[in-house]
């Protein structure tokens, strides 16, 4: 089965742009799964820090929130984290592990519960619902 991916980007409040797509490859776990989703999202968050800083602007501080500690080991270690059952994953760990070391993109930890691209993937309800469709379309309370 294959898993999918679904993330969002802001510049400060509200989403500039959101994905949900299908992976592309079968994964073993949730990690594998989750750093597919990374792999998906990485290049437009990169393509649209490249074009501001194009542009002129200051484009610093990117940051990738994850919910998965699993993956965000594979991510910043990269090969060092990986293992017999994460071979077949290796290239992936390596570009994102090397984005990271390159300091384009920093990984930080974010609560299931805060998590706002999981409204693309999971059949939420009630509150949180609404609290995601809030902080995607800036709406006021």
């Amino acid at each position: 089965m294959r898993s999918q991916t679904g993330a969002t980007m802001s510049s400060g409040k509200g989403s500039m742009y959101s994905i949900l797509v299908r992976q592309k490859l079968n994964t073993k776990s949730s990690a594998e799964a989750k750093l597919v989703g990374v792999d998906d999202a990485m290049p437009m968050a990169l393509w649209t820090r490249y074009f501001l800083k194009t542009q002129g602007y200051k484009a610093a501080n990117n940051k990738m929130y994850q919910d998965n500690m699993s993956s965000m080991l594979m991510e910043k270690n990269g090969r060092a984290s990986s293992g017999k059952q994460t071979r077949h994953i290796n290239m992936r760990c390596f570009f994102v592990a090397d984005r990271i070391r390159s300091q384009e993109v920093s990984l930080e930890h974010c609560p299931t519960d805060e998590m706002v691209a999981d409204c693309f993937t999971k059949p939420l309800q009630g509150m949180t619902f609404c609290k995601f469709r809030k902080a995607m379309l800036n709406l006021d309370d």
